[in-house]
């Protein structure tokens, strides 16, 4: 852990986990801007590009790098790859404020002290639950992040819909397909896990979740009010096989597409 300089853009090996405590460039969020100029968290697993910040003058940071094979042997190794801010970008990093940086230094602090003590036989389980103490915070501090910014997302939803009624409404090309959690991020230039955990922070379901109340939605509509076969239904939707849609319809349904367009008449 040390203070430093962050270059344009890396490749690592490790879980790193960067706090901010001086920021000279702005981070984006979403088409605009955070509303906090310091005190921001950035999260990356092994193997990721370390994204970069619109400028690089002046910024320092306190960096914990964390090597996998450390992690081995303790619950930490696996749980740590259910936290989904490792997936965001950096421009969805988190931002925190002033008692929770106060917070986030405090652990900092411990393991470092840790660090730099002389190593005995408790010295790799304490850096373990600081660390896992961090997650768990950085997890809280997330959600307080969503709902705080609820103003700034209360047309996401809207969005949603929109992309989403659009995408049905289209003369479809084969291989298109079901829309995907990918697509919608793109479009809403978010990552995947970070549209989803603000999606659930404001409604409860996932994007995927949202894709698949559409599609049910949609194809209701269909086979209330056309006579498309069950199969043109399903294709119209994007879905390649039409058993693929008549899985999902009883599953979300609890009845098949023959036994629903057969109430109506």
């Amino acid at each position: 852990m040390n203070l430093c300089q962050f270059p344009a853009s890396y490749v690592i090996g490790f879980y790193k986990i960067t706090f901010v405590t001086k920021l000279a460039g702005k981070f984006r969020y979403g088409q605009g801007y955070y509303d906090f100029d310091e005190g921001s968290l950035m999260f990356t697993a092994p193997n990721q590009v370390v994204g970069h910040i619109d400028s690089y003058t002046d910024n320092e940071g306190l960096s914990l790098f964390i090597h996998p094979d450390f992690l081995q042997g303790y619950p930490l190794a696996a749980k740590i790859k259910q936290f989904g801010f490792f997936s965001y970008a950096s421009n969805e990093a988190l931002h925190i404020s002033e008692q929770e940086r106060t917070t986030m230094l405090a652990i900092y602090s411990i393991i470092r002290e840790e660090l730099n003590s002389r190593i005995d036989d408790f010295t790799h389980e304490m850096i373990i639950a600081q660390t896992e103490l961090l997650l768990n915070y950085a997890k809280r501090f997330y959600n307080r992040q969503f709902l705080t910014r609820k103003v700034v997302n209360s047309d996401l939803v809207q969005q949603l819909e929109e992309l989403l009624n659009a995408y049905f409404n289209k003369d479809k090309q084969v291989g298109d397909g079901v829309p995907t959690v990918q697509y919608l991020a793109d479009k809403l230039n978010y990552t995947p896990n970070y549209l989803s955990d603000m999606l659930r922070s404001l409604t409860g379901l996932n994007a995927q979740q949202h894709i698949h109340q559409k599609l049910i939605e949609r194809s209701k509509e269909l086979l209330s009010t056309t006579h498309l076969t069950i199969s043109e239904v399903a294709y119209q939707l994007g879905f390649e096989h039409p058993q693929s849609f008549s899985r999902l319809f009883k599953m979300k349904t609890k009845t098949s597409p023959a036994q629903f367009r057969s109430s109506f008449n």
